[in-house]
């Protein structure tokens, strides 16, 4: 008999539940535990985790986490900061158990809705979908040059020419200059940037999962990307760059030598994440050469009349990222994390 749960602060639940996501093939690294820590420990939100259990036997989980605010509004995620989630099952029964008692869950806590972000379409007939987003990834071949060799001829030529420029990698824990490289490409573009207690938090929780790969120029790191690891996938996850790396090509640089790195570590599978439909970021993983796969997030109205739109395209934030571009860079880091805890 399938009997749905509400995750306990246990840290033999925790193991259970992991254990279930590494052999669950429709889970992804955002479906781990420690993702309930991040979310609460970090910003506070509240965290409302169920599992199905079949005696003493996990069959599904699905993560979820409250987030309220009076500027965005009060929603039921799955998963606030990740780009996948929704339930990972291992049968349609299993499925609709789960999606029923989170249904049932947003209506008791009288949330705007409730949001799936599925990477597969859930069949459920209450859900309604929201297609905006596509993710890239591709197998990762077994040599730098059968990698160099797969990318798109312009983007190869563009790869070539950073390593021609006199750059340099490491791969460690430096979240510190992964933050400040990316809460400065951040602001650039008009974002407000998370605390880079978050990022701290990332490498803490998920320890050996998460590491850093950082370019340097002369001695000088301009482009830094930090990464997931999960099964034989590498997931390169927030990247930037400083204004200098458009000219280095650092980033194209960074990308490259983090495949290269992943696959000599025994990794085979190169996730990119994750950009909205004919972004400007879209169309440059289009450039690597990997097909945009669409994902399907799916929403549960409660009391929200329509699908929420929090995407930076809404014409009414177009004054405010105009604004946010402006501000000091010290000033975005400081005003930016009461802003972006509402925006994962």
């Amino acid at each position: 008999m399938i009997e749905v749960k509400r995750f306990a602060d246990d840290p033999r639940v925790a193991a259970d539940w992991d254990s279930y996501v590494e052999g669950c093939e429709s889970a992804s690294f955002f479906h781990l535990s420690g993702w309930l820590k991040v979310n609460e420990q970090v910003y506070g939100h509240k965290g409302h985790y169920l599992y199905a259990s079949d005696g003493q036997r996990i069959v599904g989980v699905l993560p979820l986490v409250e987030q309220k605010s009076r500027l965005f509004g009060h929603a039921l995620v799955s998963t606030p900061f990740c780009v996948y989630g929704g339930v990972a099952a291992d049968t349609n029964e299993v499925q609709v158990a789960l999606e029923d008692a989170a249904m049932a869950l947003a209506e008791q806590l009288g949330v705007g809705y409730l949001e799936l972000r599925n990477k597969v379409a859930s069949s459920h007939p209450k859900l309604v979908e929201k297609c905006a987003h596509s993710f890239f990834a591709w197998p990762l071949a077994d040599t730098p040059e059968a990698i160099l060799a797969g990318v798109k001829k312009k983007q190869r030529a563009v790869i070539r020419h950073s390593l021609n420029a006199n750059l340099s990698f490491r791969v460690d824990g430096d979240t510190r200059t992964a933050y400040d490289i990316y809460s400065e490409s951040v602001r650039n573009l008009g974002t407000p940037v998370f605390p880079s207690k978050y990022f701290q938090a990332l490498k803490a929780i998920f320890t050996e999962r998460c590491d850093v790969l950082t370019v340097e120029h002369q001695g000088k790191a301009v482009s830094s990307v930090l990464n997931f690891y999960f099964r034989d996938q590498v997931l390169p996850y927030y990247g930037g760059g400083l204004p200098q790396a458009r000219d280095l090509k650092s980033n194209d640089f960074m990308y490259y030598q983090l495949m290269c790195s992943a696959q000599q570590r025994g990794y085979g599978y190169y996730d990119f994440g994750r950009s909205k439909d004919d972004s400007g970021a879209y169309q440059y993983k289009k450039h690597w050469g990997m097909e945009p796969v669409p994902l399907h997030y799916q929403f549960y109205l409660v009391k929200a009349a329509e699908l929420p739109n929090l995407s930076p395209n809404n014409p009414k934030y177009q004054f405010f990222i105009k604004a946010w571009q402006k501000l000091p860079l010290w000033l975005s880091r400081a005003l930016g994390p009461m802003l972006s805890k509402y925006l994962g």
